[in-house]
Order: structure tokens, then C-alpha cells, then sequence
């Protein structure tokens, strides 16, 4: 009955367009009320806010956000476009491909698919309807492949993956996306290369070794980010938490002194909107984790394991339902709180069933990546549509190809497990 009370009143409130991190608490709390007696729910919720936020790992995230925000403003996406098109833009149907590059690179970078959205979408869309391409391809590709930074690091939603399934490694985390993010990359390239062959769309001018060697150059001190955080922290010579510091000056240092980008006037506003988004951000964890505190304290979990097991041996058919329902999740919630409600809940299931946390956190991530672009809630859309002049409705149609794709991505994660496992292991961070 608790757990239908949570449901029901955690559904209304969103439907009466409560912010979820206030829906989530509002719902925990009346639940709490009646599971618990009222003083010790209120002390036990406060307690379990205050500690959900209490963790030295979560503090790399207000960094990563400001390290994104320094380098989404220091003109990074045009330099990543002239890469990407030095690369692949002689190849059929190649402003597609460059579009594609760029968002995957400059995801990785900042660290956020809504900033690749937003960066790229404003250099690629027009370019690519000025070269052929429909204006609703170019804005659904767009949002599409903002996604695969979520997965290739540094991430901060698989730092809230570490904290929420309770240890871990946020190293093996990071490796362990890069494969997965790659093969979504791919996936959609392949929608790119069959759509363009069928609309006869030619790819551009080839570069010329100096051209490529120029735009290489002019890219390799923002690429470097990601070799000296991931390099760092796999390396041992700092933590993802002290990893974040050091992005932030090196952003800083990339942004302000060496392309200029950023003047020292703006440097007030970017640390204001990280505070704004640090702060959302921890609310969210706070609030979640009173939710997931209250369904372990109901047994919610072992019950759902034991329904899902019950059904089933097949493992097979068990993480195909899982992933449908993460899915179906990722079209309606926002990431971190999905990362902090769900993994208590299948985590339990995905280990009985023998997948390894690392694992089941990197298909996590992808299953929340797609829901990220898909209607209603996905917030890829309404950032995508902005930029390009669309409608939702109207990218939707070229968004189904990709999002047959990315499932298909998915689903090699899912069941083939070394795709998330070979670099950790590699590396000596995975069993």
C-alpha cells in the first residue's frame, strides 16, 4: 500500500507540474508519515537529505559543471566542428557525420548533452539545411547524438551511478563508457550514411594535409581535457574529485588566456548558472534519496527482484524488461533522479542474475541517454527544436530510425558485456 501511495502521489504531483526534486520529496514525505510515526519521519528524512548529499565523491559534480559551462562558452564547438569536418566531412552525406563527431566529442568535453545540443546545434543545423539536408534531420541528429557524451567521460551522471549503487569505481565507470558511447556514436553514423545515400547528398570538399593538420592543432588543447582527466585518474595520480579541480583550471586557463573566448567579466555569470545547476543538482540527489531510502525500508526492491525472478529464469528476457522499463522512465524523468530511484531497484535484480554493477550502470546510462531525446519529457527536444525552428512533433519521424539504432546499440551492450568491461579490465579496475 506505501509503495501505491508513493506511486499515485509522486504521479500527481507531476501531473500538476510540481518540479520533480519537490514531487519527490513531497511524495517520500507523506509516505513517510504513514509508514513511520510523523516526528521520527520528518528527523529521518531531514537526516537522509542531509547525508544523501554528505559524500566527497558528489563533489566533483558542481566542478565538471563549471569546467562544462567555461569550456561551452570558450568557443570549443566551432573548433571541434572544423575538426570533425577535417576528418569526415569528404565522406558521403559527411556534414551529417560532422555533426554526429562534433556533439560526441564536445560531450565528452563539457560533460553535457543539453551544452552539445545547444553549441553544435547552433553551428550544424542551419549549415546542414543550407547543404540539402531537411531542417528536422539536422535538429533530430542533433539531439541524438548530444547523448553519447553522457556516456564517454568525464560524466557526471555516472558519478551519481557510483554513489547510488553504493561503491562502484568511478574510474571503471568512466573507462567502461567510452566502447558503449563509441557504438552509439557509430550507430547513429549509420543512419546518417543510409540517409543520405537515399536523399543523394555528396560529401564535401576533401581537406588538404595542412587543413587537417591546422584544425587538429586547433582542437588538441580542448581534446586534451579528456586525456588528462580520464589519464589522471586511471594513472592514480588524482581522484575524479580532484580530477574535477583540475579541469576547471585547465578550462579556465584554455578559455580566458589561450583562445580568449571568455572575457573576465563573464566569469561572474558562469560561476552563477554552475551554482544554479550544482544547486538543482543536489536537490534532486537529496530528494532521491530519501525515495530510495523509503522503498528499501518497504522492501520494495526485494519484492520487485523476486516478482521479475519469479516470472522468469530466462536472464535474457528479464534485462530486455528491464531495459523497456528504463526506457519508458528516461521518456518521462530527468537522469539523476532515474540513476538514484532505479538502481536500488533492478541493481539487486541485474546482480542476481549475475551482471556485474559497472555493467548494469553503463546500460543503465545508455537506457537514459535515449530517454533523454525521446517525447514527451526528453529535454534534448525542446533545446534542439529551439535552436533549429521546428516543432517537436516535426522531428520525430527522422528520430525513429535513430532511435531504432541506438536500441540496437543498446542492446549489444546489454548482452555482450565486454563492451563495458574491456577497458576497465584492462586497465586492472574490473574483475
Amino acid at each position: 500500500m506505501s509503495f501505491l501511495l508513493l506511486c499515485a502521489t509522486l504521479a500527481l504531483l507531476l501531473a500538476i507540474g510540481v518540479p520533480i526534486a519537490f514531487a519527490l520529496g513531497l511524495a517520500t514525505l507523506c509516505t513517510m508519515l504513514l509508514s513511520v510515526d510523523p516526528v521520527p519521519a520528518l528527523t529521518t528524512m531531514a537526516q537522509r537529505m542531509a547525508g544523501g548529499i554528505n559524500s566527497f565523491a558528489l563533489l566533483a559534480i558542481p566542478l565538471f559543471i563549471l569546467s562544462g559551462n567555461l569550456m561551452a562558452r570558450g568557443g570549443i564547438a566551432r573548433r571541434l566542428v572544423n575538426f570533425a569536418r577535417a576528418l569526415v566531412g569528404a565522406l558521403p552525406g559527411g556534414l551529417a557525420l560532422v555533426n554526429v563527431v562534433a556533439c560526441t566529442l564536445f560531450g565528452a568535453i563539457s560533460g553535457s548533452a543539453i551544452a552539445a545540443t545547444s553549441a553544435v546545434g547552433g553551428v550544424m543545423i542551419d549549415e546542414m539545411r543550407r547543404e540539402g539536408y531537411g531542417r528536422a534531420f539536422g535538429t533530430a541528429l542533433t539531439a541524438a547524438a548530444s547523448t553519447t557524451g553522457m556516456l564517454i567521460p568525464p560524466s557526471n551522471i555516472l558519478i551519481v551511478y557510483a554513489v547510488a549503487s553504493g561503491g562502484v569505481s568511478v574510474a571503471a565507470l568512466f573507462l567502461g563508457g567510452y566502447v558503449p558511447g563509441v557504438l552509439l556514436a557509430l550507430a547513429l553514423m549509420g543512419v546518417c550514411l543510409l540517409y543520405t545515400r537515399r536523399a543523394g547528398l555528396r560529401g564535401g570538399p576533401r581537406s588538404s594535409a595542412a587543413e587537417v593538420a591546422h584544425a587538429s592543432f586547433s582542437a588538441l588543447p580542448s581534446l586534451m581535457l579528456i586525456v588528462l582527466v580520464i589519464g589522471g585518474i586511471v594513472g592514480g595520480a588524482f581522484t575524479a574529485t580532484e580530477a574535477g579541480a583540475i579541469a576547471v583550471i585547465y578550462a579556465f586557463v584554455l578559455a580566458v588566456l589561450v583562445y580568449r573566448e571568455v572575457a573576465p567579466g563573464e566569469i561572474a555569470g558562469i560561476l552563477l548558472k554552475s551554482a544554479e545547476t550544482t544547486a538543482v543538482v543536489m536537490l534532486l540527489i537529496a530528494t532521491s534519496t530519501c525515495l530510495s531510502w523509503i522503498l528499501a525500508y518497504e522492501n520494495i526492491p526485494q519484492l520487485i527482484s523476486e516478482t521479475l525472478l519469479g516470472f522468469s529464469d530466462n536472464p535474457l528476457l528479464i534485462l530486455l524488461m528491464i531495459n523497456l522499463v528504463l526506457l519508458l522512465v528516461g521518456a518521462f524523468m530527468d537522469m539523476t533522479p532515474a540513476v538514484l530511484v532505479f538502481t536500488p531497484i533492478f541493481l539487486p535484480v541485474a546482480t542476481a542474475l549475475g551482471m556485474s554493477p559497472l555493467h548494469f550502470g553503463i546500460m543503465l546510462v545508455m537506457n537514459l541517454c535515449i530517454g533523454l531525446c525521446s517525447p514527451p519529457v526528453g529535454s534534448l527536444l525542446f533545446v534542439s527544436s529551439a535552436i533549429g525552428g521546428t516543432r517537436i512533433g516535426e522531428i520525430v519521424r527522422p528520430l525513429l530510425p535513430m532511435y531504432l539504432a541506438m536500441f540496437l546499440a543498446l542492446i549489444v551492450v546489454t548482452y555482450v558485456p565486454e563492451t563495458a568491461l574491456w577497458l576497465p579490465r584492462l586497465f586492472g579496475l574490473a574483475d
